[in-house]
């Protein structure tokens, strides 16, 4: 199984703005006036699009460089910031482990900063990221599907096709590479997209968070706990959104981009 980063398994308290800010300072002898959106995004597209925006000439020839100076910066480590687990998130990763398991990641960060920031939430150690899938990749987060595949297969002997690749995220986008590639697709409301919202997107099971370890469980493995187990089932996608529409809003009358702004400001 292959579980996103940001805002499914930490909050990174704004390093990887951080660590944006500081290569492009570097590289451009300018302060960076803005970051483009990132929810569910991979590093390779946030700093194309990040790089346009800044009014940088020929952005797309810019991007190996500044992928290789964040790579460098997010190893050595200096830049830093109040990066913690979700709460749910290490005890899910070890009751997952105690199944038998595969686990590492899918996320649009780079590998260095993926790292960091599991390592600064306790988490590093817990994951295989010798097979997951990073952000360099590709701009389009589901190609990286059949790269964690192939590094998968080579690894453990085994092929991950069809459901046996599960995919764990918080936004659209996680759910899109899932589906398109054929896995399954859970979706976690801990960021700024809720319940409803990954529900439409087609995930199979959605989850309010990762707190209560036999609902994560049930719904990478997709097994059903048994009566005895007194452990309630994972919400189906329908019933989740038809929940999330009835249960109280946080925060009412908050605009939307300004939910997202927020979420993408802490990665």
């Amino acid at each position: 199984m292959l579980w996103d980063v940001d805002y499914t398994l930490v909050n990174a308290g704004g390093l990887g703005t951080r660590l944006y800010e500081v290569v492009f300072r570097e590289m451009f002898g300018r302060e960076l006036p803005a970051v483009a959106p990132k929810a569910g995004r991979t590093d390779r597209a946030i700093i194309l699009d990040t790089l346009a925006l800044a009014g940088v000439a020929s952005p797309g020839e810019m991007v190996d460089g500044f992928l290789a100076a964040l790579a460098r910066l997010s190893a050595s480590g200096t830049v830093r910031a109040d990066v913690r687990a979700l709460p749910g998130a290490a005890a899910a990763i070890d009751e997952l482990a105690l199944t038998g398991t595969r686990q590492s990641v899918l996320t649009g960060n780079i590998r260095p900063l993926a790292a960091l920031k599991l390592g600064l939430a306790g988490l590093g150690d817990r994951l295989d990221l010798d097979v997951g899938a990073y952000g360099d990749v590709h701009e389009v987060r589901a190609e990286l599907v059949p790269a964690a595949r192939l590094a998968a297969d080579r690894a453990y002997g085994a092929k991950f096709a069809g459901h046996s690749t599960v995919l764990v995220g918080d936004t659209p986008l996680d759910v899109q590479a899932a589906l398109v590639t054929g896995a399954r697709a859970v979706g976690v409301a801990t960021g700024s997209y809720s319940a409803a919202s990954l529900a439409a997107a087609g995930a199979h099971v959605v989850l309010p968070d990762l707190t209560d370890t036999g609902l994560v469980v049930a719904a990478v493995t997709g097994l059903t706990a048994s009566p005895a187990g007194q452990r309630p089932h994972p919400l189906p996608a329908a019933r989740a959104a038809r929940a999330a529409r009835a249960a109280p809003r946080l925060a009412p009358g908050l605009p939307a981009e300004r939910l997202r702004a927020q979420h993408q400001s802490c990665r």
